[in-house]
């Protein structure tokens, strides 16, 4: 069955989306007071990873085959045939895994953005703009220039920070108390400004994991990261996977 993407049954009017919203960030303001965490939480990786899993096989499996029968996709490829130099490293199967890894990204960044209009359509930014005047990490005016953050990406709208307010969400810290793993990766990671990703390609590399695709100046910074991230969190790379997907970073 082909692909549809869910609607809204029950579309709500200006004045009702207004008025929903502002009852929704009146919560969240409410509840940051006491828990702030609440603004930015993550669902763990490992949840999905059935799911993701059977999505890979299913690319996998797909791309070997539109690589061998006749089609757009085998068309495509002999129109672009690879230099030379690199005609017996990439084989069709994985070049096709490489197109459709791209196709699937944009498809999930189409899908991403249309959740947000599910409940308040086309003009979602505008109406979470007018549905506050203020920051509410910051308590600062909200001017032109805002972002909106999502507390939870499970459908519900955005909320419109200012950037700095933005800035102090996404990079609060959610491991304190009994978490020295967390301490100590959140306190290098703000040191050298590198990314979670970052950090875990350089674990699974180390490990004998790599992605595939990156150039080897990006290879030995993230290994480089992840060697440091182990001796501060006195702990191996194996473990700073683990509880990335338990943390859902």
């Amino acid at each position: 069955m082909a692909y549809q993407r869910p609607v809204n049954r029950s579309p709500l009017s200006k004045a009702e989306k207004i008025a929903l919203l502002k009852k929704y960030i009146d919560h969240y303001q409410n509840l940051a007071r006491t828990d702030p965490i609440v603004l930015n939480r993550k669902v763990p990786r490992e949840v999905f990873s059935d799911l993701i899993d059977s999505l890979g096989e299913t690319l996998l499996t797909e791309s070997t085959r539109l690589a061998s029968i006749k089609g757009s996709i085998r068309t495509f490829l002999d129109e672009n045939p690879l230099p030379e130099a690199l005609a017996e490293r990439l084989p069709d199967g994985f070049r096709v895994f490489c197109l459709a890894l791209n196709a699937l990204k944009q498809w999930v960044a189409a899908e991403q953005a249309a959740t947000d209009r599910y409940l308040l359509g086309g003009v979602a930014r505008d109406l979470c703009r007018e549905s506050t005047d203020v920051c509410l990490v910051t308590g600062i005016p909200l001017g032109a220039d805002y972002e909106l953050h999502h507390p939870l990406r499970d459908g519900r709208p955005p909320i419109p920070l200012s950037k700095g307010g933005h800035s102090t969400i996404e990079h609060q810290t959610t491991f304190e108390g009994d978490d020295p793993i967390g301490q100590a990766l959140v306190a290098l990671r703000r040191k050298g400004n590198r990314s979670w990703p970052h950090l875990r390609r350089g674990c699974l590399d180390l490990l004998g994991r790599p992605e595939p695709g990156r150039s080897k100046k990006s290879v030995a910074n993230a290994r480089t990261f992840a060697r440091k991230a182990a001796v501060c969190a006195n702990t191996d790379c194996e473990e700073i996977l683990n509880w990335m997907n338990k943390k859902g970073v």
